[in-house]
């Protein structure tokens, strides 16, 4: 392919046409090592091409760039062809380097670190590819190093030699040896807890031996010591293979903690003495009492896992039962985000929105406490192919009533609140399945004069994140229009944003919708177990209504006063929706076209959860 201009070039704008219909910010080029002479020159072509329609497209489109990223092998030397670095130098933001599998037991039969920071007896080792790297002229900040969350179990032919490198015959457990971080400690647990698990700081890797099974893996003094190598070679960061593959959150917690030092734990004391004198209304709970509510944080207790870290059930001394949030260490949200959430939910009052009954902070822990959701998110709903059936048209019209805590937060309240990470798993359901919105620790708020701010930081969930805040970083009431727009879509269909639709499933739920629509068959779009015979609010009124709000000018999108007219009032006629945005047809219609009685909306412009992107 890369031999061939005219492939190359078909390639790239594929690439980048996928990018931006799912609204990525970048694209990473899985590639090990060039195999042929040729193979090496080519890519380099490729790479420079790929850069320059980077560049172009931003250019013409008014996008941000695209961040351009290569996975490449542990070291160049693997292969006796050269890399064309000077090209990846100058054309790629960063590349991966894939630092894991040097030896398992279908390789070798030796008991061994599978990856390496350091082999005195080898040159395949995590550390001598990366002075590689930069001595064949690769920048220490181009490089991202692999921190793997998996590792191998081998058979040991003696119990008695149970070191790194000792006899093996071959796997243990499974087939290949394989285990992920997550399996290794379950078995641990099930078949020997009281062995201890050994580190060897000469290959920087744990193990655990019990009988004739020998498990080699990163645990938290492997991760530790990597990632301190990282910083102290002033790599640009770290990735990981795979974060499904952790424990608990225990190794991700452990990276992230990696250099956390007197001064920031002096900072973490300052906010938390500040924070603790201004909180209006909320009551100051003591660790105590939150720990024997939850039973110790118990995973018994456990009811999810979000952004901002686990949710825990807790019932009280009084018996009262609670919701209980505690932020992860490794959480991109901070301080910031929970004082904002604190102070914001204790000021607005309705009865669409998740009330925080208090918090607890010091400078090791912040929790924050709400009323306790007996049905849990609307997601567990919806995609479930069992559960969706508990909600009938009757219920989900309730749901979408949910457009009253947002009139009351863009309308009425004594400022205007933008949520920006509005989505089906921040709609919560109580015992009588009536919705509330929660998780403020990303909102913002205007002063009633104010239409529109400017951020650097781009956060939310990616497909409920509207074009103008994805590539320009800018928000309003509108980013929370669009973000509805896409949950009533979802709402009506039982259809998931991160999929692809349609008879050849190369339509995003938006394009789909509107094809469908367009074509006047929009309910083939509908969940098939709804009817909405004896309802006055109609399933293709409600499509109609989502696809205005999800249209790329935010101008075009209604107000959310008028979203909430259109949904109570049949009378009420709407315009005519063009084509959503991030379609991949998109052709804008020059003229919108309105139906008598409706007027467009006068507002301006206006997230794998989206928060600062950083290399992993």
């Amino acid at each position: 392919m890369v031999s061939n201009s005219s492939y190359r070039k078909s390639f790239i704008n594929s690439s980048i046409k996928v990018a931006r219909l799912y609204g990525l910010q970048g694209i990473d080029f899985y590639w090990n090592y060039p195999e042929t002479n040729s193979d090496g020159f080519n890519m380099g072509i490729l790479l420079q091409e790929w850069r320059a329609a980077i560049d172009s497209e931003a250019r013409n489109s008014n996008n941000s760039k695209l961040i351009l990223t290569a996975q490449v092998s542990h070291s160049p030397s693997v292969s006796s062809i050269s890399y064309p670095i000077q090209t990846m130098q100058q054309h790629l933001d960063w590349v991966h380097v894939v630092s894991e599998s040097y030896t398992t037991p279908l390789k070798t039969i030796l008991t061994s670190a599978h990856a390496a920071l350091y082999d005195p007896s080898t040159f395949v080792n995590t550390d001598y590819g990366i002075r590689e790297w930069i001595d064949r002229g690769l920048s220490a900040n181009k490089l991202v190093l692999n921190l793997p969350f998996y590792g191998y179990s081998w058979t040991l032919e003696n119990p008695g030699n149970n070191g790194v490198g000792a006899p093996a015959t071959g796997p243990a457990i499974s087939t290949d040896g394989f285990l992920t971080y997550k399996q290794i400690k379950y078995y641990i647990k099930q078949y020997a807890p009281d062995v201890r698990v050994r580190y060897n700081s000469t290959y920087v890797v744990n193990y655990w031996t019990e009988g004739t099974t020998w498990i080699g893996f990163d645990d938290v003094e492997a991760i530790t010591a990597k990632v301190s190598y990282a910083k102290e070679k002033k790599l640009l960061g770290y990735f990981v293979w795979e974060v499904s593959f952790d424990d608990n959150w225990v190794l991700s917690r452990t990276a992230g903690m990696v250099g956390f030092t007197k001064e920031s734990e002096d900072k973490a004391n300052k906010e938390a003495s500040a924070f603790n004198g201004n909180v209006p209304n909320l009551i100051e709970y003591t660790l105590g009492d939150i720990d024997a509510a939850t039973n110790g944080f118990s995973s018994e207790n456990k009811l999810g896992q979000g952004g901002y870290g686990p949710v825990y059930k807790g019932i009280l001394s009084d018996g009262q039962v609670i919701a209980v949030k505690k932020l992860s260490k490794t959480s991109m949200q901070g301080f910031e985000e929970f004082k904002n959430e604190v102070m914001l939910t204790a000021k607005l009052q309705h009865i669409n929105l998740v009330r925080v009954l208090g918090f607890y902070i010091d400078k090791e822990e912040k929790i924050l406490i709400y009323e306790y959701m007996q049905n849990k998110s609307l997601d567990s709903y919806l995609f479930d192919p069992i559960r969706r059936f508990v909600l009938d048209w009757k219920k989900r019209v309730h749901i979408i009533g949910v457009t009253q805590a947002f009139l009351y937060l863009q309308e009425y309240s004594r400022f205007i609140v933008i949520h920006r990470d509005l989505k089906a798993s921040n709609v919560l359901l109580d015992g009588d399945m009536k919705p509330k919105i929660s998780d403020f620790g990303m909102a913002r708020i205007f002063s009633k004069d104010d239409l529109e701010a400017n951020t650097s930081r781009i956060v939310g969930t990616i497909g409920y994140v509207p074009p103008e805040y994805a590539r320009k970083g800018i928000y309003s009431t509108k980013s929370d229009i669009y973000s509805f727009g896409v949950l009533l879509l979802q709402i009506i269909s039982g259809k998931r944003i991160s999929l692809l639709y349609g008879p050849n499933q190369c339509l995003s739920l938006l394009d789909y919708a509107y094809e469908l629509w367009n074509d006047g068959k929009g309910m083939e779009f509908m969940d098939e177990s709804l009817d909405d015979t004896y309802s006055s609010c109609k399933l293709l009124r409600c499509l109609q209504i989502a696809l205005l709000c999800v249209q790329e000018n935010p101008i075009d999108r209604p107000s959310m006063l008028e979203v909430f007219t259109m949904l109570k009032n049949v009378n009420t006629n709407m315009m005519i929706p063009k084509k959503p945005a991030f379609s991949k047809q998109n052709e804008q219609n020059k003229h919108a076209r309105k139906l008598e009685g409706y007027s467009g909306s006068t507002s301006s412009i206006n997230d794998v959860t989206i928060s600062d992107f950083v290399a992993r």
